[in-house]
């Protein structure tokens, strides 16, 4: 109701858009018609909630294509998009924090904390185009923009893994800085347990919730289509499908992609909830009292 309200609210005509304002004011009002963005705003909704009940969600006003057959589509794509920035975020980002962590207070954790802090600063419409002026006019090594075969995924996936690769590195860091000093580290120390094992696998395993929380919330915001960035490459995914529905004010274009991130984000939190409870002995006990 909310995103439907607001996509109503949103200065422009379709039928304008579709024509001109040229074109003769009965044209205009017979695409209206067509459209039946003639009728009231109850109306429309009730009329949309009835093709929701059907599992659609309408056809394009500019393609007349159903919007769910070219969400199935592009669907693929931001997925894609989305695994190759986490494949590049997470790694990385986790094994800076730990290098952070461990060289507390010295200019390797400075120099961490300072990238880090740049990373979170940075717009993603700004470090794409530093990204894309790098790599591909300078070096001339990467295409600009596109799809195709693995070139054109890395500078959108390193774009868009920049700012999870940052709050990953400094959350970790805090994190682990916290756990170093628990009480049951110094215990496993005093057995006589070694270093590495201490925070590899004591240290490292109880670091892994809040990790888990924001690897969770980065994945879901980036299936929901990362607007920014694929608009800027031209990959064909979901944000970038997203983007040319609002500019053309295709109400069932953007209703569609915004139920389907919604509820892909939902999963995506109903997942992260599932693997606490094999990651933290914690919630399956109280699970269990419950």
């Amino acid at each position: 109701m909310l995103t439907f309200s607001l996509t109503k609210a949103l200065p422009g005509d379709p039928a304008l858009s579709m024509v001109g304002e040229r074109a003769s004011p009965e044209v205009i009002e017979s695409i209206r018609k067509e459209l039946n963005t003639d009728k009231s705003f109850f109306v429309q909704y009730m009329g949309y909630v009835k093709l929701l009940l059907k599992g659609e969600f309408g056809r394009s006003y500019y393609t007349n294509r159903k919007v769910s057959d070219d969400i199935a589509a592009k669907f693929p794509n931001t997925l894609l998009l989305a695994v190759g920035a986490m494949l590049i975020a997470v790694p990385t980002g986790i094994l800076l924090g730990f290098i952070s962590a461990v060289k507390r207070g010295t200019a390797i954790d400075r120099g961490i904390s300072s990238l880090s802090v740049i990373g979170l600063s940075l717009p993603v419409f700004w470090s794409g185009l530093l990204i894309m002026l790098f790599f591909s006019l300078k070096m001339k090594m990467l295409p600009p923009s596109g799809m195709g075969d693995i070139r054109f995924l890395i500078m959108p996936s390193l774009t868009l893994a920049l700012p999870a690769l940052a709050t990953l590195t400094r959350i970790s860091r805090t994190t682990l800085i916290d756990l170093f000093g628990m009480p049951y580290v110094r215990t496993a120390r005093a057995k006589g347990l070694s270093e590495g094992r201490v925070k590899f696998i004591h240290v490292f395993k109880n670091a892994l919730i809040p990790l888990v929380t924001v690897i969770g919330l980065d994945f879901g915001s980036y299936l929901n289509g990362a607007v920014l960035t694929e608009t800027i490459f031209g990959w064909d995914g979901i944000g970038r499908f997203a983007m040319e529905g609002i500019i053309k004010r295709d109400y069932p274009v953007i209703m569609g992609c915004i139920i389907v991130g919604t509820t892909v984000y939902v999963l995506i939190n109903l997942m992260v909830d599932i693997i606490y409870h094999y990651l933290d002995p914690r919630v399956r006990l109280y699970a269990g009292n419950d």
